[in-house]
C-alpha cells in the first residue's frame, strides 16, 4: 500500500505541476479565452511571470529531481522522475486542450515526442535527486543540479527573449531566477562545507541511507 501511495503522490505532483503550468500560459496570454479576460491587468502580469517560471526546462527537470529525493533511492528515483515528467506532459496537453478548446488529438504527435523525453530525462534526473543531501562531494553536485541548471538557463535562453510586449514580466522572471538559484546554491554548499569541518547537520535526504 505505502508504493501503491507513493506512486499516486509522484503522478498527481506531476499532473499537478503540469495543468498549473498550461493555465498559467493561457492565463498569460491575451488571445486564449480565459487570457483574454484578464488581459492588460495585473493578474495578467502575474500570470506572465508565472508563466516564464513553470514553462523553462530547468523548472520541468527541477520536477523530476524533487519527485527523485523525496523517493530517496536511486532506483525509485529514477522511476519517479519518469512517472513525474510524463504525467506532467499529459495533464499539460489535457489542459491546453479544454483551455484552448482544440481537440486532443492535435496535441499527441507533440505529446509522444515530449514523453519519450521524459523517460530518457526522467530516469537520470530523478536517480540525481536521490542523492541530494548525501555526504561527500556526490550530494554536493546533486544539489546543486538545479540552481545550476536554472542560472545556464537565464545565460544561454533566458525567459521572454525576444517578446517585447511581456520584458517587464521577463525581467521580474529574470531576478527571480537568479535570486533563488544563488540562494539554493548558497544552502547547498553552506551544508557541504559544514559537514566537511564536522559541524554534523542533519541530512537533506528523506531516505539519506537507502538504496
Amino acid at each position: 500500500m505505502m508504493i501503491v501511495g507513493r506512486l499516486v503522490g509522484v503522478l498527481a505532483l506531476g499532473a499537478g505541476f503540469g495543468a498549473v503550468s498550461s493555465l498559467s500560459n493561457a492565463l498569460a496570454s491575451p488571445f486564449t479565452p480565459v487570457g483574454g479576460r484578464i488581459a492588460d491587468t495585473g493578474w495578467a502580469r502575474a500570470a506572465q511571470i508565472a508563466s516564464l517560471l513553470l514553462d523553462a526546462g530547468w523548472a520541468w527537470a527541477g520536477l523530476a529531481v524533487a519527485v527523485g529525493w523525496l523517493a530517496g533511492s536511486r532506483a525509485r528515483g529514477a522511476v519517479a522522475g519518469v512517472l513525474a515528467l510524463i504525467s506532467a506532459t499529459t495533464a499539460y496537453y489535457g489542459m491546453d486542450s479544454v483551455l484552448r478548446q482544440e481537440p486532443f488529438a492535435l496535441y499527441q504527435s507533440e505529446m509522444l515526442f515530449w514523453w519519450l523525453g521524459s523517460a530518457i530525462c526522467g530516469a537520470a534526473l530523478g536517480a540525481v535527486g536521490a542523492y541530494i543531501g548525501r555526504p561527500g562531494v556526490i550530494g554536493l553536485l546533486a544539489g546543486l543540479t538545479v540552481p545550476v541548471g536554472a542560472a545556464v538557463q537565464m545565460i544561454v535562453l533566458p525567459p521572454g527573449e525576444g517578446i517585447l510586449v511581456m520584458s517587464s514580466a521577463a525581467n521580474w522572471t529574470r531576478l527571480i531566477v537568479w535570486v533563488a538559484a544563488a540562494a539554493s546554491a548558497g544552502v547547498v554548499v553552506t551544508r557541504f562545507l559544514a559537514a566537511r569541518r564536522g559541524d554534523g547537520l542533519p541530512a537533506l535526504s528523506p531516505a539519506a541511507g537507502a538504496e
